[in-house]
């Protein structure tokens, strides 16, 4: 019948008072008659004593002082005002003075790695010849990693991204769809997909679930969007691709200009930004003492230029590019220092792609044949979105389909789709693992994947 509290409860107002509290031995330290232990629940601690007296006897102190790291214990005791602040405690201004403890699961006594080093800042590590935790390390041994401070808050944040996500598109109006990840044909026509064996033939992992939205939209649902994995069986082993991400994506038919579609996408990551704000700044903090960084900027309305007007700016920064030429991820990065100089921006819009180097289902701009209704939306310089007016013209598809040199037999179904009436619509996908890594500033996106995936990973 005892009711449990949560570390986080355990404030000043809690003073005096008897609680249960369950939670993970993180350190233990005996001291003469004596024992301190630091009990954690994901990013929150606080410092417990044990020691002889009324309540506690010689046996229970070396007990509690012999319990290995991470076992999970329930304690009974009292909240009492701390002397002095507790230093590296979350709770800094109470302490637990225990009666009782149990061990409720034992851990083993030797851990792959120590918490205390997967928090500390590398920098903090190099300078004084302390241990940090290499990153394979952390992924071998995902599930010890996972509880760290830092860990926690990075994936409370995310979780939260996509509680704004949909908070905000259900607002606006817009309706969730489930789409399959096993489909018959590769969605784009590319090689860039994981075949399967489908019974007695074959299908592949979902590229994006782009068709399916569409298929919606012609469907007259509208608006709509999707959480959801998507796969790519791309052999490239960066700091920001995976092969299994979360896929956050938007499907809008317009009335009158792809814009429409654009500023609803944009001001739905504005109110993620301001919602992170305003809800998770204990997390955001967190994360900045192990990682530390700029917070993240952005404007309202949204920053939005065009693609000849970034070629211009890099070129002014001595880069030497063609009109119709992509950006390369090192020209991305200095176009977002340059835009983040200029207009004091993290978050902006790239519009009016060169059509050559977009897919063959984008919507050529009618004003100039070699521009594009094309969009890429980038967080500190990195690309997080990439959209464009899809062709609802089955036609014109086909057409833009053979110019690319697709098998049309291949995307007969994603043709077939339009022949009946489409409205003219927009959408794009957002990376949900890059969007908290950008936000936070962090350097690589395993570090927001729960389990990744790369071309190297498929454990644990």
């Amino acid at each position: 019948d005892r009711v449990l509290v949560r570390i986080k409860d355990l404030t000043l107002e809690k003073a005096d008072q008897e609680v249960w509290v369950r939670g993970r031995i993180h350190t233990s330290r005996a001291k003469g008659k004596q024992c301190f232990l630091v009990l954690r629940q994901q990013q929150f601690n606080i410092q417990a004593l044990v020691a002889v007296g009324q309540h506690a006897s010689k046996q229970m102190v070396k007990f509690a002082a012999n319990i290995t790291k991470e076992s999970i214990v329930d304690v009974e005791g009292v909240v009492r005002k701390a002397f002095q602040k507790v230093g590296g405690c979350t709770q800094q201004d109470v302490e637990l003075h225990v009666q009782r403890i149990y061990v409720i699961s034992s851990a083993e006594p030797r851990l792959p790695l120590q918490l205390d080093d997967a928090v500390r800042p590398e920098v903090e590590g190099d300078e004084d010849g302390r241990a940090t935790v290499n990153q394979d390390t952390r992924l071998d041994n995902r599930i010890i990693d996972l509880r760290t401070s830092t860990s926690q808050a990075i994936f409370c944040l995310q979780s939260g991204i996509c509680q704004l996500f949909r908070e905000t598109l259900i607002r606006k109006g817009f309706v969730e769809i489930q789409t399959p990840k096993i489909i018959s044909a590769a969605s784009e026509g590319g090689a860039n997909v994981f075949t399967v064996s489908y019974f007695k033939t074959s299908a592949y992992l979902a590229q994006s679930p782009q068709l399916y939205k569409q298929m919606c939209i012609c469907a007259d649902f509208d608006k709509v969007f999707c959480v959801g994995p998507v796969f790519r069986a791309e052999d490239s082993n960066t700091h920001r691709h995976l092969t299994e991400f979360v896929g956050l994506d938007i499907e809008m038919a317009f009335n009158y200009h792809y814009h429409e579609v654009v500023d609803e996408i944009a001001d739905t990551l504005v109110q993620i930004f301001k919602g992170l704000q305003e809800r998770f700044q204990t997390e955001i903090q967190t994360v900045g003492k192990q990682f530390p960084c700029e917070p993240f900027k952005f404007l309202e309305p949204t920053l939005r230029l065009e693609y000849r007007e970034g070629v211009a700016m890099l070129r002014e920064a001595g880069v030497e590019m063609g009109d119709e030429e992509d950006l390369s991820t090192p020209n991305e990065k200095l176009l977002g220092r340059l835009v983040k100089e200029k207009y004091d921006t993290d978050f902006y819009i790239l519009d009016k792609y060169p059509l050559a180097v977009r897919p063959f289902y984008t919507m050529p701009d009618p004003a100039n044949p070699k521009t594009s209704n094309s969009y890429d939306m980038f967080m500190r310089g990195e690309e997080i979105l990439s959209g464009a007016q899809r062709i609802h013209d089955p036609q014109l598809l086909t057409e833009r389909a053979k110019h690319h040199g697709i098998d049309l037999e291949k995307i007969k179904a994603y043709i077939d789709s339009f022949r009946f009436g489409a409205p003219p619509h927009a959408g794009g996908g957002i990376g949900l693992e890059r969007v908290t890594m950008l936000y936070l500033g962090l350097h690589n996106v395993r570090q927001t994947s729960m389990f990744p995936r790369d071309p190297k990973r498929l454990t644990p």
